[in-house]
């Protein structure tokens, strides 16, 4: 028979949610066929994940560790279908296994990440809870001084690089990052193509003043000041004292932002809209 392609492998584990050796074994054994390989996938008890694979998972935890010398920090993202099971103590447990092995392997990449014990207690977890579970996510953070900060829900969670400073100004800033989601550190590092899309923006809400060129340009540098300054995080009023920016903060502390990531549960997922009164009558066969 033919190679068993990369391209199956890949179907497979998009509708079972199953690691990649599990797969390409699986279809193996059903000389290529897919819908043999799910059915005996089933069979076996691995696949209660190829019902639950196409469920959105949007809800979940956001989670992080920090090295006790604060020079490196891991964060992850572990997603479940409803936040009912984020506070379940077995899918706690299990992102706590998540965030060890990435902190313990240094590894950002998922797919690496899940490969062997971690994707078996992934299918074990999701058989036990009967929701798709995910794990989404992960960034690493390395150097200078690491500071994190979760919201109460673990729901928002940040890390932020220093040079210089301590963990607590690095915690801090976290914290302002978690309330406020700047959009870059520095101006200058907010993307050209960005900057343009809101100059055209504002140009075509200028224009509608009926003022003279001269003064719409000038109006359209200011909004284009004023958009930089409240995207920036060096440039933002300090949550905890707004009359200092987060830029002076870590200057008077003898240190600066180099980079932060910020993780939100569920962002940039397209949650599906649930009619629960139609799929009860559904499931009851009405």
């Amino acid at each position: 028979m033919a190679a068993i392609s990369a391209a199956l492998v890949k179907e497979l584990r998009e509708r079972t949610g199953l690691g990649m050796m599990e797969c390409k074994k699986a279809l193996v054994e059903a000389q290529g066929d897919i819908e043999v390989a799910i059915e005996e996938m089933r069979k076996s008890g691995q696949a209660k994940a190829a019902k639950k694979a196409g469920r959105i998972a949007a809800e979940g935890i956001v989670a992080v560790k920090v090295a006790d010398d604060a020079s490196f920090g891991v964060l992850v993202e572990v997603n479940s279908e409803t936040d009912f099971v984020a506070r379940d103590d077995n899918f706690l447990g299990y992102v706590q296994k998540v965030v060890d092995a990435a902190f313990a392997r240094k590894e950002a990449d998922v797919a690496v990440l899940m490969e062997g014990e971690l994707e078996e207690a992934r299918q074990a977890l999701v058989q036990k809870i009967g929701e798709n579970i995910g794990v989404r996510r992960i960034a690493i953070v390395e150097g200078g001084v690491i500071g994190s900060y979760v919201h109460g829900n673990n729901r928002i969670a940040v890390l932020t690089k220093l040079e210089g400073g301590d963990t607590e100004l690095a915690r801090d800033i976290a914290m302002h990052v978690a309330a406020v989601n700047p959009q870059v550190v520095n101006k200058e590092d907010m993307p050209a193509e960005l900057v343009e899309k809101e100059k055209e923006i504002f140009k075509a809400q200028a224009e509608q003043s009926g003022k003279p060129a001269n003064i719409i340009e000038k109006m359209i540098e200011g909004r284009i000041s004023k958009f930089l300054a409240e995207s920036s995080l060096v440039e933002q009023p300090f949550v905890k004292d707004p009359d200092t920016t987060v830029g002076a903060l870590a200057k008077k502390a003898g240190a600066a932002v180099s980079s932060f990531v910020r993780f939100e549960v569920g962002e940039g997922i397209e949650k599906e809209e649930v009619d629960f009164a139609a799929e009860v009558r559904a499931q009851a066969g009405l």
